[in-house]
């Protein structure tokens, strides 16, 4: 048995061609893991389950019918998705995870995260990743109608496009410090996170031991995969030209 860790799909709606190609995953290659971790971003934007089930519906029956099947499916809010809720996890099947959190993955404490948490350096992402992790806020944020919520996520994608050619390459990555300290907090030796759209397996020394970082590849067209782990070690299973 192995377990899967997926993250950063943006899907737009279930008739996308990423959404199609999750579909034919969660039918197929996702059958025979033990269970799946989705790590954040899987949606472009979720506006609130009130706004965002509906053009979803299609992607989240197949999670569903994954999960009636035996497979155990987690669910970690990113920046684009955090307003998830109540009515998605019961759609869904999926149960929510805190971001950050620690996992036993055969026998290796292992830190899931989004990824977010690690790029200290973007201030200004962290000044928003306050806002989007406090429960607070997240109420008071969906009792705005929807119209200005779906204005509001518009302006906020705009803004990222923006950034993601303003912003100077390393301040859109993960600090070095910042992963050793909360490594350390959390006594792990491997992180697995998405959020930086740089796939790549860092091998390094933490505190005198061997430790990885391993990010998840994000989805685009010549890069479709999910991370299969298992006790001899891991892999991406590639999605290759699946998509039609």
């Amino acid at each position: 048995m192995a377990t899967h860790f997926l993250a950063d799909l943006h899907l737009d709606d279930s008739r996308d061609e990423y959404a199609r190609l999750l579909t034919a995953y969660l039918a197929g290659p996702a059958r025979t893991a033990e269970a799946i971790y989705v790590l954040g971003d899987l949606f472009e934007v979720w506006i609130g389950d009130d706004g965002s089930l509906a053009q979803h519906r299609a992607t989240l029956d197949a999670f569903a019918q994954l999960v009636a099947s035996g497979v155990a499916i987690f669910f970690m809010r990113g920046n684009r998705d955090f307003a998830v809720g109540e009515a998605f996890q019961q759609v869904s099947g999926m149960c929510l995870l805190d971001d950050p959190c620690v996992i036993d993955l055969y026998g290796v404490p292992t830190l899931l995260s989004h990824g977010d948490l690690f790029c200290t350096d973007d201030l200004k992402h962290q000044h928003f990743r306050t806002k989007y992790t406090d429960p607070v806020w997240r109420k008071r944020r969906l009792r705005l109608p929807l119209w200005l919520r779906r204005r509001a996520a518009a302006r906020a994608r705009r803004k990222s496009r923006y950034d993601k050619h303003r912003n100077p390459p390393h301040i859109m990555d993960v600090n070095s410090d910042a992963v050793r300290r909360i490594m350390l907090a959390h006594g792990v030796r491997q992180l697995i996170h998405g959020h930086t759209h740089r796939p790549a397996t860092h091998e390094f020394t933490l505190d005198g031991d061997p430790a990885r970082r391993i990010v998840l590849p994000d989805w685009r067209p010549d890069q479709t995969g999910v991370l299969v782990v298992d006790a001899d070690g891991h892999h991406v299973h590639w999605l290759g030209d699946a998509i039609q």
